[in-house]
């Protein structure tokens, strides 16, 4: 699918202010979409929306379906009569500049509950039953998050062995027992759900499209696991017996070791991927289009048993490649994709890619240095593809700037025209005017570097646990400076 020429920025709602401590879909994530409208962007995407686990990863979810708790607008629970102020009163005071995810999740939940106990006492409106009986997913999941609260928060696999491997008698057992979680689960998925649609007709009917993101790989410790253990690489106990990462290269003399559990794709194929048919459709009925995280997975992904403490002892696996795609196109139609193509690229990835017209992905700080071959340069970029500055990986432009080597250095003041004098903000600027004069159709900028901030602001950093995923922007910092050099640009480079 090829797209018009346009702009957007990259911001997760968790970034967005707020005083209770996360971004969520209230008024904040309304007033950060009527900046896109006034600055002319027609684009915002986000990652992954789905309930965040091991390290607050929204990459490693509960679940591929469910959606995020933390997000849901507690000023909305209000307004509807769920809470009162008193309820929320005091706060406990947050930070304003990062998310404290162990605090948020305790005082949010504590209010959650109320709101529930209101909503479980009176007569439930038609939408609600009308979303529990559309949810294909909702009942494993409910009762999966109901179990891991039972369970102290272990992961499935250290269960009871009866539940763990989900016996007839255990499941009927458990879901009497945990009746009341499992009703809980299910008023917060149905109120994120009602949230998060009210939110994206609202970004919609003022031209912004929103980007979603759709990671190849899920936890483990997921329902879907769980639930689905012979969609995946388990052995007869369920735990995992291949698993997923990438091999050594450059940058790593051991590789990445991911740990999902690889997918049985011929088990897969049996239905016609109707696993990953359901997944795209949900996701297309809550997004407008769709990033594929790790696409190359798809053609050929690393296969790492085990046990293996590093991810050596890998083996290149053969995807499901053409055959995937084309099955979810012959079911849901032409599907609006951003092909995440970074890494161990080769010409088989790369076909698969083109077969389809999916755009790929260019990252002005992989590409913009002393040592990169010239048709990788941003004035080589093909229309059909996606140009960022950074991404939720890359440490902000500012903070990459400050950390170059002199050559490199030397390389983008050539490159870019640079005078001498010029302040690192400014240089981050010209980067994004680069981006936006590119060939790209789509060019997307984090918002950390529209407001030209140094690496505190990172969101991530690949490979590492603890204190990723916390950045959050503060009132204020938008000013109307920015918000109109933002609109000229996108004007001038005729997006």
């Amino acid at each position: 699918m090829t797209f018009k020429r346009q702009s957007g920025i990259l911001l997760h709602p968790t970034s967005l202010p707020s005083p209770y401590g996360i971004g969520d879909l209230g008024k904040e994530a309304c007033a950060f979409v009527d900046f896109l409208s006034r600055s002319r962007q027609k684009l915002w995407q986000v990652l992954p929306l789905h309930p965040p686990g091991y390290g607050e990863s929204p990459f490693q979810s509960f679940s591929a379906f469910a959606g995020n708790p933390l997000l849901i607008s507690i000023d909305r629970l209000r307004e509807e009569g769920l809470l009162t102020q008193q309820d929320i009163d005091p706060l406990p005071g947050f930070s304003d500049n990062r998310v404290e995810f162990a605090r948020v999740r305790e005082y949010k939940d504590g209010l959650l509950r109320k709101a529930f106990a209101v909503f479980h006492s009176g007569l439930k409106p038609y939408e609600y039953h009308e979303f529990i009986a559309g949810a294909h997913w909702l009942a494993d999941y409910a009762l999966f998050m109901a179990l891991k609260q039972y369970f102290g928060g272990l992961p499935w696999n250290r269960w009871d062995p009866s539940i763990a491997l989900r016996q007839r008698e255990a499941m009927e057992h458990f879901r009497q027992l945990l009746q009341e979680e499992i009703a809980y689960q299910c008023f917060l998925q149905f109120t994120f759900f009602t949230q998060w649609m009210e939110l994206k007709k609202y970004a919609n009917d003022r031209g912004i499209k929103i980007i979603g993101d759709l990671p190849i790989f899920i936890s483990y410790d997921s329902s879907d696991a769980w639930a689905n253990p012979r969609l995946f690489e388990l052995d007869e106990l369920g735990n995992p017996a291949k698993v997923a990462g990438v091999p050594p290269d450059y940058f790593s003399a051991t590789g990445q070791l991911w740990g999902n559990p690889h997918y049985r794709w011929t088990e897969m194929e049996k239905d016609d991927y109707l696993w990953w048919r359901q997944r795209f459709k949900l996701l297309l009925e809550t997004v407008d289009i769709i990033r594929i995280d790790h696409f190359r997975g798809f053609e050929a992904y690393w296969e790492i048993p085990a046990g293996e403490e590093t991810a050596i002892n890998g083996r290149w696996v053969k995807g499901p490649g053409k055959k995937f795609f084309s099955t979810i196109i012959r079911y849901l139609g032409e599907i609006p994709v951003i092909a995440e193509d970074l890494g161990i690229i080769t010409p088989e990835v790369v076909k698969l890619k083109n077969h389809f017209n999916f755009p790929g992905m260019k990252i002005l700080q992989f590409n913009l240095n002393q040592n990169e071959k010239e048709e990788f340069l941003p004035h080589y970029y093909e229309p059909n593809s996606v140009v960022y500055t950074g991404t939720h990986d890359n440490d902000t432009t500012v903070g990459w700037y400050k950390k170059l080597l002199p050559g490199d250095v030397e390389f983008l003041t050539e490159y870019l025209g640079l005078e001498p004098a010029m302040r690192a903000e400014e240089i981050c600027w010209r980067l994004i005017e680069v981006a936006f004069r590119s060939q790209s159709n789509m060019a997307i900028i984090p918002l950390q570097d529209v407001l030209c901030l140094d690496s505190e602001a990172r969101m991530n950093y690949p490979g590492t646990v603890g204190g990723n995923w916390q950045w959050r922007f503060k009132q204020g910092d938008i000013t109307p400076d920015i918000e109109e050099k933002l609109a000229a640009l996108t004007m001038a480079s005729g997006r």
